[in-house]
């Protein structure tokens, strides 16, 4: 029986990570849970599962949750240095590293360092950390294996195929809210548009990043340190149905795709089972009642973001922690109506452009940078409020 942490358990890949466990109890059992601020959830995750540490975000969540559980044997911890211990745990088989943005960076260091297989939802922690996690995993023997959609598409398709036989590797985003929506009516459209996503389910930030399209940028930089490919090796189609969730063009002319239902109980069960694959809990895909399957180039105009960040892709040192931590920022502003959904580019490439670039070979130096970059950020952003 494998044994799982889940690092941020009170999220969107966090409880369908816990739905499949549930389902595949026979295989998978679940000792460790960090979470933010959902205490209600947290316990009822922790009476379901009686994991053996769990971690919130504050102590005061944290008092709460020992004296919930003071008959269980139950070790609680709070705070950054809580969600690291879960991540490193010494009875974990399987970290699925889902804390949204640079927060869970440190998390999945952690869990990187202690040699285990990493379900990594996390795309941020690769973005401004790559070359460092990749080290670090070849010292320790960590495996990281994708649970965003299109990366697993990708490492599904390339799980029997040589790299260099590989010419390009597309991934597909759905367009997020406005695809349909005219170009001079975007930057109008309110936090509440913006969050109804046509095709997923997912927590705030992200759902905000597929309606920018920042998303797929991050996701371009992420897909250069999991599969090594060139920048030119890399591409983003927009695909509304999100069926095809990636594209593997090879030297020989042929393609390789990736299909499957919306849902990311698919990817996660995936790189929880790997190389292994488990009876879905879902209905199979039926091509005769999707319809059809369309494809369009990106409109940069109208997703601005895409550009910068093949932009930090193509220039990396610490220019793709600016471009994270920009957004992040600008995000942020954004769900809190200090900001205009079109400022949140307009924010990041204002920040990039001040970025002054340097090498990022320690931690220390990428939490620097994106101190720096969100202060700057935060002063573009109150000269809009």
């Amino acid at each position: 029986m494998k044994k799982i942490a889940v690092l941020g358990s009170t999220g969107s890949i966090g409880t369908n990570t816990l739905e499949l466990a549930d389902k595949l109890k026979d295989s998978f059992a679940v000792v460790g849970l960090a979470a933010g601020s959902n205490t209600p959830l947290l316990i009822k995750q922790v009476e379901k599962f009686r994991p053996k540490v769990v971690s919130l975000k504050t102590r005061e969540d944290a008092l709460k949750v020992r004296d919930h559980f003071k008959n269980l044997s139950l070790r609680v911890v709070h705070g950054p240095e809580g969600a690291e211990e879960v991540a490193r745990f010494e009875d974990n088989d399987i970290v699925v590293s889902a804390i949204t943005g640079i927060e869970g960076l440190r998390p999945t260091l952690s869990a990187v360092r202690a040699g285990r297989r990493i379900a990594l939802a996390n795309k941020e922690s690769l973005v401004v950390a790559g070359v460092i996690l990749q080290a670090e995993a070849r010292v320790s023997g960590a495996e990281i294996i994708p649970v965003d959609s299109e990366h697993s598409g990708v490492f599904q398709c390339l799980a029997k195929e040589q790299k260099a036989q590989v010419k390009k590797v597309t991934l597909t985003a759905s367009g997020g809210p406005f695809f349909k929506t005219p170009l001079l009516e975007i930057g109008a459209k309110s936090v509440e548009e913006a969050l109804i996503h046509p095709r997923w389910k997912m927590g705030k930030k992200v759902t905000i990043d597929s309606a920018t399209l920042m998303n797929k940028g991050l996701e371009l930089i992420e897909a250069h340190w999991l599969f090594g490919l060139a920048p030119a090796e890399l591409d983003v189609l927009i695909h509304p149905q999100s069926i095809v969730h990636s594209l593997v063009a090879m030297r020989d002319g042929s393609v390789l795709a990736q299909l499957s239902a919306t849902d990311m109980k698919i990817p996660i069960q995936y790189a929880l089972t790997y190389p292994e694959r488990a009876n879905s809990m879902l209905p199979p895909l039926d091509l005769s009642r999707v319809g059809p399957l369309e494809f369009y180039e990106v409109d940069e105009q109208k997703y601005p973001l895409l550009p910068l960040a093949r932009k930090a892709l193509e220039e990396e040192q610490s220019l793709p922690v600016a471009l994270n931590a920009a957004n992040e920022a600008a995000v942020t502003a954004f769900l809190s109506k200090r900001i205009g959904f079109s400022s949140i580019a307009d924010i990041v490439r204002r920040t990039m452009d001040k970025h002054t670039l340097i090498e990022v070979g320690s931690l220390e130096a990428v939490f620097e940078v994106d101190k720096e970059t969100r202060a700057q950020a935060e002063e573009l952003i109150k000269q809009r409020f």
